[in-house]
């Protein structure tokens, strides 16, 4: 009776041995699968900047891929989920979320400014390390930049919740996505000097656009929101000043990666092209009147852009779905 009951005791041994196996087993997958990533990207980009290693989730390109990979299959996922389901209001949550972001976008932009004056940035061309600690705090702030792109991913998960999925097009999730990707590597080869300008910009911008998106949900405050369409002209003169900016360094050099100011000018390419293609389509085929009269000023932002260019809002519009 004893070695019966000896015998039962080790018939979970082997199973829980196997499954102990497997895991450090995978985990031994995903690290050297980690390695041979991270082997890739030093080998086509080169020598990582050295300030900023050890920092949450840059030392290895994984965490940003998996978080943009769950980005897509939630919104996926998400849409299925809610196709016979009624739309969620999310009154409460949207005001925080907004708030948070507009707070977040101003520490950003105060942040930049003192960074970059203390530093004695030169606003045409500003290599990576003539500015010492300057060039450290402005990392630091670029660094919660790259991350307030993982935070607007919410802004698409609103749009399924509240079953806006007009909003979620092309332009919108190429642009989270991308602009998610693409400071992670921002931030591991050219996290300061000429990289400050976007972000800056872009921080100013988000103050004014996430202050209207918070204000859009209360409805008393709809018949102060009178200035929607100054909000879509700053995004557009932001655009043109990014460009300008970032063609300045390649006709005066100063020692900021060459190939990195080509990047970014290419990526900024298919953004307008995408913007282009958009704005033929609604604004060309859709007479001006009638856009006006669906989409009144302060109470409906529902006509599409990504942050660049301030149409798409993260699920505020359709107060029927409320």
């Amino acid at each position: 009776m004893n070695g019966s009951n000896v015998k039962q005791e080790k018939t979970p041994c082997p199973r829980s041995s196997s499954f102990i196996m497997a895991f450090f087993y995978s985990q031994e997958q995903l690290i050297a699968f980690d390695n041979e990533v991270n082997a890739f990207l030093d080998n086509m980009f080169g020598p990582r900047d050295a300030r900023v290693r050890g920092w949450l989730m840059l030392d290895s390109y994984l965490p940003t891929f998996f978080l943009t990979v769950i980005y897509l299959l939630s919104i996926w996922l998400g849409n299925k989920y809610m196709k016979n389901r009624p739309a969620l209001s999310l009154r409460g949550i949207l005001i925080f979320y907004n708030l948070g972001i507009t707070l977040l976008s101003l520490y950003m932009l105060v942040e930049l400014v003192l960074a970059t004056w203390e530093g004695g940035y030169n606003l045409q061309c500003q290599n990576l390390v003539s500015a010492g600690e300057a060039d450290i705090r402005v990392a630091r702030v670029l660094w919660w930049y790259y991350f307030s792109k993982l935070i607007e991913f919410m802004d698409t998960i609103f749009f399924v919740l509240r079953k806006k999925t007009s909003q979620i097009t092309f332009l919108h999730v190429y642009h989270h996505t991308s602009m998610f990707n693409i400071w992670w590597c921002v931030l591991n080869w050219i996290p300061c000097g000429q990289s400050f300008f976007g972000p800056t910009l872009n921080s100013f911008i988000h103050i004014l656009m996430y202050s209207y998106y918070g204000l859009s949900v209360i409805p008393s405050m709809h018949k102060y929101l009178w200035w929607k369409k100054y909000l879509t002209q700053a995004q557009l003169i932001q655009f043109v000043l990014t460009i300008s900016h970032t063609l300045s360094a390649v006709v005066i050099p100063c020692g900021f990666p060459f190939g990195c100011l080509i990047f970014q000018s290419s990526y900024m390419l298919t953004l307008v092209i995408l913007f282009l293609n958009f704005y033929v389509q609604t604004y060309r085929k859709k007479p001006l009147r009638q856009d006006t009269k669906e989409n009144p000023t302060g109470k409906e932002i529902t006509n599409g852009f990504p942050k660049v260019h301030f149409i798409a809002t993260n699920g505020i519009g359709n107060k029927k779905a409320q």
